[in-house]
């Protein structure tokens, strides 16, 4: 066994492609020339594009390589798909696809002032497929690693490298690793703190993310995440509450205005604090309102408020449920005719669905115990006078 506090790995500096490395290479005198300045992002991207197309003349050509060819991210997904997802991650993903557009679309003008490195057309090179894939390859692959700013780089974060051989190593929600630039040796480092068995593969910790999140940026899910939970959207909790509350709109704005209307959640350990804080504040009657603030502090509400927190809980649990089993279903439906890329997205999505519903099957168990267990002789519905 590796002891804890080892390095699993040790990546020199002249291995890491930056946008230091894009900055001395072919590339760095039009970047250096092209005004506005462009982002370290799209520096990379165009620098990935360009590496692809050189194929074995590029010296990064044997990292290119072992690059996947498309990405399983949702910014690769079709509209049909994407609305396969929960409400929460579907609109995140959206805009996400938006921004990738629009970054692509205003980088244009920059690709064009290529055409001196290519033969090829650059319209015809640096194509929106091509970026996509180039962006996805950034942002699923890179490390942190702070740079200097650049004068002739946009001010948006310049963190980026990419690491051949560390980016090898899978993700694993159960361990823990530090990791960082060593500025004395130069080196990207990972250490592991809990240690490695001989023989046993070697993983690496993206960081305490639920699989919303990792399917958004990694394009892939854990099994098993111990960071696993289901959202519950506002317009699902909306839904579950009564439209004669004339105090419902002041109560919404109180929540959203001390940050409790996200991360509401469902785990499997039932709905979290930060849920049922909310509907206890919810289901507070007009002449509670001075109690607001101490609710949301964690103070007790009556047994029937309780009660009616449940039953909401219950509500929810149910459409979440519901709209889970039924996008399972459709998920099924579009396998039949789905092509190897369509089919790699789907069981992503699946995946997704499937924790789902098994987060939720726990959760179901605690919401019952939830509320008061009648006694013994009323448990079947019937009441026992002879007691």
């Amino acid at each position: 066994m590796q002891l804890a506090g080892n390095i699993l790995i040790s990546l020199p500096e002249t291995c890491l492609l930056t946008t230091s490395t894009v900055l001395k290479s072919y590339m760095g005198e039009y970047i250096k020339r092209w005004k506005p300045p462009v982002s370290p992002l799209q520096a990379l991207c165009s620098f990935l594009i360009a590496e692809r197309h050189h194929a074995a003349a590029s010296a990064w050509s044997p990292y290119i390589k072992v690059l996947p060819t498309s990405y399983t991210c949702p910014v690769y997904f079709s509209d049909d798909i994407l609305d396969l997802l929960p409400w929460g991650v579907r609109k995140k993903a959206s805009g996400q696809k938006e921004r990738v557009r629009e970054l692509y679309l205003y980088s244009r003008p920059f690709f064009s002032s290529l055409q001196p490195l290519f033969s090829l057309p650059v319209e015809d090179l640096f194509t929106y497929d091509a970026f996509r894939w180039a962006w996805c390859s950034v942002n699923t692959r890179t490390v942190y690693m702070e740079h200097a700013q650049s004068d002739c780089l946009s001010r948006e974060g310049n963190d980026y490298a990419l690491a051949p051989y560390l980016d090898l190593l899978n993700h694993s929600p159960n361990v823990q690793v530090e990791a960082g630039f060593n500025k004395v040796s130069r080196c990207y480092e990972i250490r592991s703190i809990q240690g490695c068995r001989r023989f046993q593969q070697a993983f690496i910790c993206y960081g305490p993310h639920d699989n919303q999140r990792l399917l958004l940026e990694y394009g892939f899910v854990a099994p098993g995440n111990l960071h696993r939970v289901v959202y519950v959207d506002v317009g699902a909790l909306m839904l579950c509450l009564h439209k004669g509350d004339k105090q419902l709109q002041q109560k919404l704005l109180f929540l959203e205005e001390n940050g409790f209307l996200s991360d509401l959640t469902f785990g499997a350990d039932g709905p979290s604090w930060r849920l049922m804080t909310a509907l206890r504040l919810l289901s507070l009657r007009p002449e509670q309102h001075a109690s607001w603030k101490s609710v949301l502090l964690g103070a007790a509400v009556s047994q029937d408020r309780e009660e009616w927190c449940v039953h909401k809980a219950q509500t929810l649990w149910q459409r979440l449920s519901d709209d889970a089993t039924d996008a399972l279903k459709k998920l099924a439906e579009l396998t039949d005719s789905a092509d190897q890329a369509r089919m790699e997205q789907l069981v992503v999505v699946e995946s997704l669905r499937r924790e789902e519903q098994e987060i939720l099957e726990r959760a179901r168990d605690v919401l019952r115990n939830l509320l008061p267990q009648p006694p013994p002789w009323q448990q079947d519905g019937v009441q026992n006078t002879g007691r």
